[in-house]
């Protein structure tokens, strides 16, 4: 039986989402802009998705538009922002510890020649200091960003603080969360957060991959990325994926009641894990466990790389990461960013947990790397 713990990378599709991608696809087939009754049921298929994903972000169902995924969303916002209003502004402030659907963005704004790039370091815990954010923002500033929990470390940043503080000084400035890891998991509400544009994402929240979802503040003009037909109100051209929006709807329509208890066996479980991992004297934990989401953590194992490891735990049947599902394996900017030195970060797992990960899921996980450390440090 397989043990999956990789589930910031992507999660297994619930029932309620394979349900509704399969009767989207089987009955609701029509092309949602056609004005025939098959087309008009897909339109109110995503229509409905629209509002159930809304109704988590405590928004306007008007101001959400669904993409591809959220890389699509967060490089529509930082270019279309770049477009927009950063014409006299020419100055970006981000936490250096982004998802690279938003640093890579960032770097080719920044390699034009034509912005400045301040990026905001944690400190040894992993946690951003808002009052560096702050301090780093002013008149020349156009775009703010900082995600809101780190997908390596399970950090949760202080965005409400800084956001509120841009928006209260510097109004005109752009306020862009990447909320992929906080989504579904912590309560998010659009106007709490003060942000002006937020990125969500599907197959994170056990529903499919290939759509997630953007919120754009009224009265921000964002420019389209993608021009064409005029889907998605004009603002994200192309004939939308309504099977995958379905399912992404219904996911979020069967998480949202026990998203709160959820969270609390989440707490049990990450405890569980910190506590068992702590009798192994080669192991050592990189997640800060103050102000740190539950369902993610990071941990070195002694003198074994990460790629090794993995492979072993692997074969075991067991399943986790060494780091951002998109580096594909490569080096972690996240745990550099921290100062952690290159043979902790190269010996880096990342455990992600999901709402169905029990302590026998973690007893078997822990006899693994005890198994594996005395194995592969012989060898």
């Amino acid at each position: 039986m397989n043990i999956y713990l990789d589930n910031a990378a992507t999660t297994k599709p619930c029932e309620a989402a394979m349900s509704a991608v399969f009767d989207s696809m089987l009955e609701n087939y029509g092309n949602p802009s056609s004005l025939h009754k098959i087309g008009l049921n897909a339109e109110n298929d995503i229509n409905e998705a629209r509002k159930a994903v809304a109704a988590a972000l405590v928004c306007d169902p008007k101001l959400l538009t669904f993409t591809s995924g959220a890389t699509e969303a967060n490089n529509t916002v930082i270019f279309g922002a770049a477009k927009k209003y950063g014409r006299r502004r020419k100055k970006i402030v981000v936490s250096g510890i982004e998802h690279p659907s938003v640093a890579e963005p960032i770097k080719i704004l920044e390699e034009t020649g034509d912005y400045t790039v301040v990026r905001v370091m944690p400190d040894r815990s992993g946690a951003i200091d808002a009052e560096d954010f702050i301090k780093a923002v002013d008149d020349d500033t156009f775009l703010v960003s900082c995600m809101l929990v780190n997908n390596e470390t399970g950090a949760i940043n202080p965005v409400k603080k800084i956001f509120s503080y841009v928006k209260r000084t510097f109004p005109e400035c752009i306020t862009h969360c990447d909320a992929v890891q906080g989504f579904m998991k912590i309560p998010i509400k659009s106007a709490d957060l003060m942000a002006d544009a937020i990125v969500v994402s599907a197959h994170k929240v056990y529903a499919l991959k290939g759509v997630g979802a953007l919120f754009v503040k009224n009265g921000i003009r964002i420019p389209p990325l993608i021009y064409g037909g005029g889907q998605e109100n004009r603002f994200r051209s192309g004939t939308e994926a309504v099977p995958l929006i379905t399912g992404f709807g219904a996911a979020v329509r069967y998480l949202m009641p026990t998203m709160k208890t959820a969270y609390s066996n989440a707490e049990i479980i990450c405890n569980y894990l910190v506590k068992s991992l702590s009798k192994l004297n080669f192991v050592k934990i990189n997640s800060n466990l103050e102000n740190h989401s539950p369902y993610i953590l990071n941990f070195s194992v002694e003198g074994i790389r990460s790629e090794i490891m993995l492979h072993f735990l692997e074969s075991k049947d067991i399943y986790v990461s060494s780091g951002s599902a998109c580096s594909k394996g490569g080096h972690s900017s996240v745990l550099t960013a921290m100062g952690i030195p290159d043979k902790i970060a190269d010996s880096a797992i990342r455990v992600s947990i999901s709402r169905g990960t029990t302590e026998g899921d973690i007893n078997a996980l822990v006899n693994a790397l005890r198994e594996g450390y005395e194995t592969l440090a012989k060898r």
